[in-house]
């Protein structure tokens, strides 16, 4: 048996990855909001003209989000995996993973509301 060249192993990694990305996007619910709400601060940032550095905190705080919500999501999977019925730990676990996402979403509004809150201003400023 021969063993997989390196390039089609990392295809395959990949491929997998893309696989559990695709499996967030269709199952959660919450991922949903999460896109919409990247997508609404990719479309102030592009209007604002917001600095370098303003942009990569955003993408920076979008992937942070995501990514939470993408290991927020493995963790409840493997939990109700390993304890199908009702347990105060694995409820725990979900209470922490769950909360793990909440702290990630708080921080990304911060940081937006730090960012967006000078052109706001400007913007309502010029306006009036």
């Amino acid at each position: 048996m021969s063993r997989p060249s390196f390039i089609r192993s990392r295809y395959n990694s990949f491929r997998f990855a893309f696989k559990g990305m695709t499996a967030v996007f269709r199952s959660e619910p919450n991922m949903h909001l999460h896109v919409l709400a990247s997508i609404i601060v990719l479309v102030m940032a592009y209007r604002f003209e917001v600095t370098r550095v303003e942009w990569c905190l955003l993408i920076l705080c979008i992937g942070l989000v995501w990514m939470a919500e993408i290991f927020n999501t493995s963790i409840e999977t493997l939990t109700d995996l390993v304890s199908p019925e009702q347990n105060i730990w694995a409820g725990k676990t979900k209470d922490l993973a769950a909360g793990g996402v909440l702290m990630a979403a708080i921080t990304s509004v911060a940081v937006g509301l730090f960012i967006f809150i000078p052109y706001w201003v400007d913007y309502v400023n010029t306006e009036l």
